[in-house]
């Protein structure tokens, strides 16, 4: 907080969070209306898969048929006119990078196994006909601004899926994969989250051994370092923003950014173990938030992206980059209720099986002028553990109650503490 002014904002923003956490819960035991049972861990995943299966299937498989402008429907703003012209790539974008480390686990004789084989082998067709010049389907990666955003999902995607969603791609569609991406390049970010998108497209193009640019790469580092604001908070630019931008954005791909490159240089490296420690912390936080019936704040723009608003604690547990006092178990239960809460109200998916936009159900009045069915995708990235094997702890523990729920019920816990993580 650089003013008194920016902590008195900051303060009066937290004020009103907590209000609405606490709003969020009818009674001091956790149970409330709509609360969802804590399953074991494989009734869990069972449900996990299920819902990644729901949100794939509809577009990966119109896509790798090259028929998903025909299938598709295009809800957005009614002031928007210019959806229709980034929301296919949107939507295959935000879909793998939440379920591109799922996929990556490869096929087994498992049922939950082929399930995985066959989305990623749909998954590898939608690539190759969304890059493909010569593809009614072929998307949009270089006109207007927004392609700028979903070109770095797609690479988020490949970066965290690279056997699965680039190996075993043909060289020729590599080259049409790095072209694509190139061609996001003339795109200028904004002095935002937006650096970060830039960064993350340079990332992958030199994983995948393009040319990389890097003043681009390197602007969304340094960007978000200035930015940071304290107790694992980076600003979206300058200013404060009470939003989950740090899920959906800046957190998860300045940290997978800083992976590939804080070997480069002794800075670059403190700065990647600083943002571990800020991500652990946000993912605490955000464990906190989620009440038993798997409610949680609606502050601030984009919430109907849904429990994509809880990247940053799926990270954390996939990373194994939880808090101390935060056991994977308990994650799993807050995710299973947050995801629950948010897909599988009435209204979510329409007939056809496509997303809509809202929260809890059909709510587009909570849609702004840059939604539309494709942004609402970005709900996957709540389901990052599933990259988890069956065998891990996040999967295997019995179901564990939250913090939320113990603190409520009386248990005596440890207080909550900020994080010293300088610039």
């Amino acid at each position: 907080m650089k003013t008194r002014r920016d902590f008195v904002r900051f303060a009066a923003a937290a004020s009103l969070l907590s209000a609405s956490v606490r709003a969020a819960s009818s009674s001091s035991d956790g149970a409330g209306a709509g609360a969802t049972a804590a399953g074991d861990g494989a009734a869990d995943r069972a449900l996990w898969v299920r819902l990644a299966t729901r949100l794939a299937d509809p577009l990966l498989g119109a896509l790798a048929e090259r028929k998903l402008r025909v299938r598709m429907p295009v809800e957005s703003h009614p002031s928007s006119k210019d959806r229709p012209q980034y929301t296919y790539l949107e939507g295959l974008g935000r879909l793998l990078a939440g379920i591109a480390p799922w996929l990556e686990l490869g096929a087994d004789e498992t049922a939950e196994g082929r399930e995985r084989g066959r989305l990623a082998a749909l998954a590898r067709m939608a690539i190759e006909a969304g890059t493909d010049p010569a593809s009614p389907d072929f998307l949009n990666f270089s006109k207007g601004s927004q392609p700028l955003v979903d070109s770095a999902f797609l690479a988020q995607a490949l970066l965290r899926a690279p056997v699965e969603l680039w190996r075993k791609l043909e060289p020729r569609v590599q080259q049409n994969v790095i072209a694509a991406l190139e061609s996001s390049r003339p795109i200028r970010p904004g002095e935002n989250n937006w650096k970060l998108f830039a960064t993350t497209v340079e990332v992958f193009l030199y994983r995948a051994g393009a040319k990389r640019d890097d003043a681009r790469l390197f602007a969304g580092i340094e960007k978000h370092r200035e930015w940071y604001v304290g107790d694992g908070f980076y600003g979206d630019g300058v200013e404060f923003h009470w939003d989950y931008y740090n899920s959906f954005v800046i957190q998860p791909m300045l940290l997978e950014a800083l992976e590939v490159v804080g070997d480069e240089t002794a800075e670059l490296g403190a700065f990647r173990a600083k943002a571990r420690e800020r991500l652990t912390r946000w993912a605490g936080i955000q464990e906190r938030l989620i009440a038993p019936d798997g409610a949680y704040p609606i502050v601030g723009r984009s919430i109907a992206y849904r429990c994509g608003a809880f990247q940053g604690l799926a990270l954390a547990a996939q990373r194994h980059l939880l808090p101390k006092d935060v056991t994977p178990a308990q994650v799993r239960v807050a995710l299973t209720r947050v995801i629950r809460r948010t897909l599988e109200a009435p209204g979510t998916f329409d007939a056809n099986g496509w997303l809509t936009i809202g929260l809890a159900g059909h709510q587009p009045g909570l849609g702004e002028t840059y939604i539309s069915t494709g942004s609402t995708y970005l709900c996957s990235v709540a389901l990052l553990p599933l990259g988890l094997s069956t065998a891990d702890v996040f999967w295997s523990a019995p179901a564990a109650k939250s913090t939320w729920e113990k603190v409520w019920a009386g248990e005596n816990l440890r207080a909550d503490k900020a994080i010293k993580s300088p610039k």
